[in-house]
């Protein structure tokens, strides 16, 4: 079971339905094997941060832990020559503003 932003219960979905995972994972593979990730995953993570960090939900500390894996990552994708070029476009944009989140943090 997970919970929603409600913090109600709600079924998982069984193996093999579309959960949103890359197609790697939900075929029972492992994410990063030839599967990008999905941006707007990325997306999701930097608002979540952004938004409990200045809410105080989060700490500094752990803002900072979970930006650290997001740069890395994201820099990696950058980095990859197969990436399609429209695909590097909105992944550095995601990394620049994971700096830039990081760089306030630090503030």
């Amino acid at each position: 079971m997970t919970r929603d932003s409600n913090d109600e219960p709600r079924p998982t979905t069984p193996a093999g339905k579309d959960t949103g995972a890359g197609a790697g994972e939900a075929a029972g593979g492992v994410a990063g094997e030839g599967v990008q990730p999905g941006i707007e995953h990325f997306d999701a993570a930097l608002t979540h941060v952004d938004d409990s960090y200045t809410s105080g939900d989060m700490a500094a500390g752990a803002a900072k832990g979970i930006l650290y894996s997001l740069i890395e990552t994201l820099g990696t994708l950058v980095g990859d020559p197969d990436l399609p070029a429209h695909a590097r476009s909105g992944y550095e944009g995601l990394l620049e503003t994971a700096r830039e989140l990081r760089a306030r943090i630090d503030q």
